[in-house]
């Protein structure tokens, strides 16, 4: 017979429940049910007249941890009802599983208390600035540890890998420059049909010009590749780095006397100092580009007359600041990338996570940064 048994019987002032069959997973929801119908009594839909309860599990061939905790729940209703529930002729193999089952969920929950939302707000307010102070030690430390490696790397020029740097160069800026050509030339385009749009109510349509040429060279180019480099090539990196992490990898070459470093981090970071005013050159002439395209097409003016206002609007100085900020941002960037990728554990939720945040850091560096360097330029007349 391979289905679960419960009968129960009154003997005198006891009563009596008699087990048999398999109590396994396979029968428990017979046993459930069975279960509740008897619990039923204890809760007044049928009174038994005892305060005495014997339940017998000689019957019983198959005990598993279903069934186990179903006599337990049985015998925690009929105490919790104020009678005495006792379990005889248990097989010593099931002995223990029960015995393990008695002491699971004895404590209540604990209640979960609602905080004020004064304290809640404040509370946020602090774990984010904690965070805030643990994110930016860690931006300090990668920042002093790579400079210790580009000391050392200084003193032993021989010791450098440079095919590595070859490869991310390749990787980071070379295979970048369609993505960031088009994304920057589409941005160009779209501040001047805005400009023009907005100048003819005032019959400037030549001030539009001035717009492009001065707010890409001084602003959007570089901004504009910095996000893009951070959002492509930054979460690359922390990708990279999280999962040689996660396979050990950096701890094998500390094991090899490698500095993770001066092997992984350094060739990465000045990759991107190189690589990022190289792509805003690119991304801003795409822009100036894009801009006379839609000045010639949508606003009726020549390339003469585009390139001639050009000229006129521009100056060095505004190309040496958009120029100057590009390799800061690419630092900021590959020390960020490079900060959360060491930093993630041993799940692929928490590569998942650093990456999340190597990208939105990154992001946040940068404007910041550029905020930064634009008080400094307003200060010093550039």
């Amino acid at each position: 017979m391979g289905e679960a048994l419960l009968t129960q019987k009154l003997v005198g002032d006891r009563l009596e429940l008699i087990a048999g069959g398999s109590w396994t997973a396979p029968y428990a929801g017979e046993l459930e049910t069975e279960i509740n119908r008897l619990a039923g009594g204890t809760s007044g839909a049928k009174p038994v007249k005892t305060n005495d309860v014997s339940i017998d599990m000689g019957g019983v061939r198959e005990l598993d941890t279903f069934g186990a905790w179903l006599l337990e729940r049985l015998t925690r209703q009929w105490t919790g009802a104020g009678r005495d529930a006792v379990v005889v002729g248990l097989p010593q193999h099931g002995a223990d599983l029960v015995e393990e089952m008695h002491t699971v969920n004895r404590e209540p929950p604990p209640r979960t208390r609602r905080m004020n939302p004064i304290v809640s707000f404040f509370a946020a307010i602090g774990r984010g600035t904690t965070g805030f102070a643990g994110s930016f030690h860690t931006f300090a430390q990668m920042l002093g540890a790579t400079g210790v490696a580009l000391g050392r790397v200084l003193f032993r020029p021989s010791e450098y890998r440079l095919t590595s740097t070859v490869h991310q160069f390749d990787r980071v800026a070379l295979q970048a420059v369609p993505i960031i050509a088009l994304i920057t030339f589409l941005i160009g385009a779209i501040v001047a049909q805005q400009g023009i749009f907005h100048f003819r109510k005032f019959g400037a349509e030549l001030y539009a010009v001035d717009l492009v040429g001065i707010l890409v060279l001084r602003e959007i180019g570089v901004l504009i590749v910095a996000i893009m480099v951070a959002g492509r090539s930054g979460s690359s990196y922390t990708a990279e780095l999280g999962s040689m992490k996660m396979r050990e990898e950096i701890d094998a070459l500390r094991t090899m006397g490698f500095d993770p470093i001066e092997v992984l981090v350094l060739p990465r970071i000045i990759v991107l100092v190189i690589a990022l005013p190289a792509l805003t050159f690119l991304g801003s002439m795409a822009a100036l580009y894009g801009g006379g395209i839609v000045a010639w097409l949508y606003g009726g003016m020549s390339p003469d007359i585009y390139i001639a206002r050009l000229t006129d609007a521009i100056s060095l100085t505004h190309f040496q600041v958009g120029m100057i900020k590009a390799p800061f941002m690419g630092l900021v960037i590959g020390l960020v990338a490079c900060a959360e990728g060491l930093r993630v554990k041993g799940s692929a939720e928490s590569l998942g996570i650093q990456t999340t945040k190597s990208v939105v850091e990154s992001i946040f560096m940068v404007i910041v940064l550029d905020g930064l360097f634009a008080i400094f330029f307003a200060s010093i007349g550039m």
